[in-house]
């Protein structure tokens, strides 16, 4: 892997916001908007104590991305993270990439003192789930649920 893993700025969002088209494309339960992903991103990187946004990057170009949300866990006694956006763009995967990635987020994470990390993953996506298995990862007795609240224009 010759990319390094930095975070991201507002300079990287349109690279970011193609990263999520190629995610979201091949989610069933999102459909990529950029507009709406220029927002949110745009929202994170406005709050570092409480986001990370990571990029990799090789010969100046984003080629992957991973983000980070702090929340606290009563289970936990302290804060968990909500590791969102692993997507490493589609020639580049296989590389190292994503573990690069993981493992700088996993250093952010430890280096706060967050207890858990958890995430979602699309059960039809069985490349990142294996890679999820391989790094560790384990599934949980829990399920994702949601629902938009009546006010909410997310639907």
């Amino acid at each position: 892997m010759a990319c390094r893993v930095r975070p991201a700025t507002a300079g990287d969002l349109p690279a970011l916001c193609a990263l999520l088209g190629e995610l979201f494309s091949i989610e069933a339960d999102f459909q990529p908007d950029p507009a709406r992903q220029w927002v949110a991103l745009e929202r994170l990187l406005q709050r570092p104590q409480q986001a990370l946004v990571l990029v990799a990057e090789d010969g100046g170009a984003v080629c992957g991305m991973c983000t980070a949300q702090v929340l606290i866990s009563t289970a936990e006694g302290g804060e968990a993270a909500l590791v969102e956006d692993v997507v490493v763009r589609h020639d580049r995967r296989g590389s190292g990439i994503g573990s690069a990635l993981l493992d700088a987020l996993e250093a952010w994470c430890g280096a706060r003192g967050i207890t858990r990390l958890q995430l979602l993953a699309d059960t039809a996506n069985a490349p990142a789930l294996a890679f999820y298995r391989r790094r560790g990862w384990q599934t949980t007795q829990l399920q994702a649920w949601r629902k938009y609240p009546a006010a909410s224009s997310a639907q």
